[in-house]
């Protein structure tokens, strides 16, 4: 019986979150290799209802087409979602959440017996996989001041922590990881990015270009002023004859970040809302720039370079600010122009520099396409599997 390799996350799917967005790209990635992935989720509502699956939680299938066209997967992931029936986490009960259910039920019973390995965010998956004799991989991607069970870190099954940044791995550290247990590995982009689409490329510029305006800036991401929203609306009022689109955000944050747009009388930005990953892709290659905008403080000293892997991939000129996170990329021939943060005045003035020394290419830049092919998520996925013992890897199939 083939034995899978577990991915978890305690969250209904599909939904835009950035980390939600990374956990199905990393599963994508290992099935991608060749390795029996399963993405395990929960399921509320009407469809955690169906006899079948509450009799058989554990049933790895392929994805509908609403998830696998939202996250961009392909055909030979599987998933399996977690029927979580009312009343688990509606009432405010240990026994009545799905971190209980997930753990000690589930788990044990149904997933344990098929599982090979785990790789998940969540600490507490870690813990029951470890305690029913299964080896974890686990990822920590945010500063977090909880002390990690010494029981847990240097028992054997615990193969490796990843994160993303110095700063959180020095933090994971202090709070009881052992060093040779945590590694820092940037997030993967998916390969989609790298596939041309000029003709949804064309359909967008002529959806998005009007009012004699010939040059189209986009940003995508979380819809957060720490990301350099708000910068980007000055940007735009400063610079009306270029058309600006911001792709991302719930409904909330884009009715807000509209209506600021609206106060400040800046009529040369569009907020698009989330989009799904083959959109975006095409999106990205419609720009004659990408923005990357993000502001300094502490969001900055985490903050992966996962979206300008996106945008490199694309092969579109990119002008981003100088952060820590991405200090390592200021010397490559992928971002075309670098500012300071917090200045919307010079993050104008270099815009409209690198539309005169980067025009758009149709094709793409080849030097950004080249260089961010390292950065894939299977090749990511690799180095992980590379830190843990040949004995608990998972099969081939």
């Amino acid at each position: 019986m083939t034995k899978h390799y577990i991915f978890f996350t305690r969250n209904v799917l599909p939904q835009a979150q950035a980390h939600l967005v990374q956990v199905a790209h990393t599963a994508n990635a290992a099935a991608n290799l060749g390795y029996p992935a399963v993405l395990v989720y929960l399921q509320k509502g009407l469809k955690a209802l169906n006899p079948i699956d509450l009799i058989f939680p554990f049933r790895p299938r392929k994805p509908d087409e609403e998830l696998a066209k939202f996250y961009n997967i392909q055909d030979k992931l599987k998933v399996a979602p977690l029927p979580m029936p009312w009343p688990i986490d509606f009432v405010n009960s240990k026994l009545a959440n799905s971190s209980t259910l997930a753990t000690k039920y589930y788990f044990p019973l149904h997933i344990l017996p098929k599982t090979k390995i785990v790789h998940t965010r969540d600490w507490n998956f870690v813990k029951a996989a470890i305690a029913q004799g299964i080896p974890a991989i686990y990822e920590h991607h945010h500063h977090e001041e909880k002390k990690f069970e010494p029981e847990i870190v240097k028992s054997p099954l615990f193969q490796i922590s990843v994160t993303v940044a110095d700063t959180i791995r020095s933090t994971m550290i202090q709070n009881g990881m052992p060093p040779e247990k945590v590694i820092k590995l940037h997030n993967g982009f998916n390969h989609l990015f790298l596939e041309r689409q000029p003709e949804k490329a064309a359909e967008w510029r002529q959806k998005l270009l009007g009012n004699k305006r010939e040059h189209l800036v986009v940003y995508s991401g979380a819809l957060h002023e720490f990301k350099g929203v708000n910068l980007l609306i000055d940007v735009a009022k400063e610079l009306p004859e270029i058309q600006f689109a911001l792709a991302g955000g719930n409904e909330d944050q884009v009715k807000k970040y509209q209506k600021l747009a609206q106060e400040k009388q800046v009529e040369n930005i569009a907020f698009l809302g989330h989009l799904t990953q083959d959109k975006l892709a095409s999106l990205l290659q419609a720009a004659d720039i990408l923005a990357h905008p993000h502001l300094s403080g502490e969001a900055a000293t985490f903050t992966s370079p996962l979206k300008l892997f996106d945008y490199m991939a694309s092969g579109t000129p990119i002008v981003s600010s100088k952060i820590p996170p991405l200090k390592e990329f200021e010397s490559t021939k992928a971002v075309a122009g670098w500012c300071e943060p917090d200045d919307p005045h010079q993050f104008a003035q270099c815009l409209q520099q690198v539309l005169q020394t980067h025009p758009r290419k149709p094709e793409g830049y080849a030097d950004s396409m080249e260089f961010v092919n390292q950065f894939s998520c299977e090749n990511r996925l690799a180095k992980i599997l590379s830190y843990v013992e040949d004995s608990m890897r998972p099969t081939l199939v």
